[in-house]
């Protein structure tokens, strides 16, 4: 890099609008130099993709193309964020770190276990960093969490639930690649509640164990969409998950049972659910009183996208820690590996998923699905 602005190319321009939004929010750290888009028309702002945003203002000056390897030949390139569907994600980011691009990935960052490691290699030997998205967890409300966490409080954890409930129709997955195991990869566990699960884990760690149950209700779709799911977490807490994509009023919520307190998130947006309002709630007058010290010198950052882009650049620039290891995202599709395998087995699965486990290399059920039993009633 020739100076502290990173140069950055944005590789879809689906969910990559949002990282495109927040790069231009920070135009003292990043500056946009090109998209990349297999739609020519998306390329040039047009489409029902751009209906939420200006797209003059978001693609401003950067060149258009539709070709990666265009970019990864340009020395005026130091970073590729990918925004594309799943499927491509290894090898693409295989491209652009062989080419000696810094790298950015949207979730799920690969398609298994074994491609994880794969990927986790071929970062170790290259000249740059890869970077997965999970950008819930830079949420203020989850945030002051950590915070209290590091300060010696809500240590014990007894209790946890995590619920996803959001609502996609068939107009969702008219988007080919959508709904499919072999594009997709997944349903709600991977594609949507990804994120809440990785909340739940930034704050109390590692998974024990896993019991699923999981379905097919809402749409026609390879993978499932709704779960109910029992975790044990590595601290001995249990924690249990629902998500659904059939909600008629969308919503996210974590809450959290520790010795000392009760905390609850998510209310302020279904896609949002690290940001404030969070409500923590001592179990007496004095822990309430130890929270409030506790907070006192809380510092709010930036949040969600800009929150995990503004911390990427410490890390190129500065040197700071990586805001997302690749071994925690290599434990979201543990999580995942075990959701679908007790899923399709009916048992209870044990972490950690080993190298010699039929999951490592594949983890789409045998039977390519999970039981279907599409609602039509009340539509």
């Amino acid at each position: 890099m020739t100076s502290s602005r990173v140069r950055v190319a944005v590789v879809g321009l689906g969910v990559g609008r949002n990282h495109l939004e927040a790069y231009r929010s920070l135009p003292a750290l990043f500056d946009v130099r090109a998209v990349c888009d297999s739609d020519p028309e998306r390329l040039q702002g047009g489409g029902p993709s751009w209906t939420a945003a200006d797209p003059r203002a978001m693609l401003g000056d950067a060149r258009r193309t539709l070709r990666l390897d265009e970019l990864l030949g340009s020395d005026d390139i130091d970073l590729v964020d990918l925004c594309t569907p799943p499927n491509t994600h290894l090898p693409l980011a295989l491209q652009a770190l062989a080419a000696g691009k810094h790298v950015v990935c949207e979730k799920p960052l690969v398609g298994s276990l074994a491609e994880a490691d794969v990927l986790e290699a071929a970062a170790a030997a290259a000249r740059s960093r890869l970077f997965p998205v999970f950008q819930y967890r830079f949420g203020n409300g989850l945030q002051k969490l950590l915070h209290l966490r590091a300060k010696g409080l809500a240590r014990h954890a007894l209790l946890s639930t995590v619920e996803t409930h959001w609502r996609r129709d068939a107009d969702y997955y008219a988007v080919p690649w959508r709904g499919r195991w072999a594009t997709e990869m997944g349903g709600v566990c991977l594609t949507q509640a990804i994120h809440a699960h990785d909340m739940l884990t930034c704050v109390l760690g590692p998974v024990r164990s896993v019991f699923a149950r999981l379905a097919t209700r809402v749409n026609d779709i390879e993978g499932e969409d709704c779960a109910a799911i029992v975790l044990q977490m590595g601290d001995g807490s249990p924690a249990v998950l629902s998500a659904t994509l059939g909600a008629a009023t969308e919503s996210s919520r974590l809450k959290f049972v520790f010795d000392d307190m009760t905390v609850e998130g998510g209310s302020a947006s279904p896609y949002r659910p690290g940001e404030e309002p969070w409500h923590f709630s001592g179990k007496s007058a004095a822990v309430d009183a130890a929270i409030a010290r506790a907070l006192s010198d809380f510092v709010p950052g930036p949040e969600s996208f800009t929150g995990q882009l503004a911390r990427i650049h410490a890390t190129l620039t500065a040197g700071a820690p990586p805001p997302v290891s690749l071994a925690e995202a290599r434990a979201s599709l543990e999580l995942i590996t075990a959701i679908y395998e007790s899923g399709s087995s009916g048992q209870c699965v044990t972490l950690p998923i080993r190298r010699d486990h039929p999951k490592y290399a594949n983890w789409q059920p045998a039977a390519g699905g999970f039981p279907k039993a599409l609602v039509h009633h009340g539509r």
